[in-house]
């Protein structure tokens, strides 16, 4: 098509979302990145992050605060991820 623009899914990408005070830190509310293949979980992927700027290092600084999912299920950081999936990062949840 004349005049289209296509854009093309890295095979390695995937999509990461920030909530609440992690989105105000980082600077973005979602981004696609492609991690180096050695990053194998969620708390992996978190210590990558945090060093791609200092609004993300401010926001993984105490990963103990930030809770996760991945394709919309609720992890734990040991958790495996893979190209393809969307992950979400969020302060906990409080109630009551």
């Amino acid at each position: 098509m004349a005049g289209s623009v296509r854009f093309r899914r890295r095979a390695d990408a995937m999509d990461i979302l920030y909530f609440a005070w992690v989105r105000q830190k980082v600077g973005t509310g979602a981004e696609r990145v492609s991690p180096p293949p050695e990053i194998a979980d969620i708390a992996g992927l978190m210590g990558w992050l945090s060093t791609r700027s200092p609004g993300h290092a401010a926001a993984f600084a105490n990963p103990k605060q930030i809770r996760a999912a991945v394709n919309q299920e609720f992890c734990a950081p040991d958790r495996a991820i893979r190209a393809g999936d969307e992950i979400a990062f969020f302060p906990p949840v409080t109630g009551g």
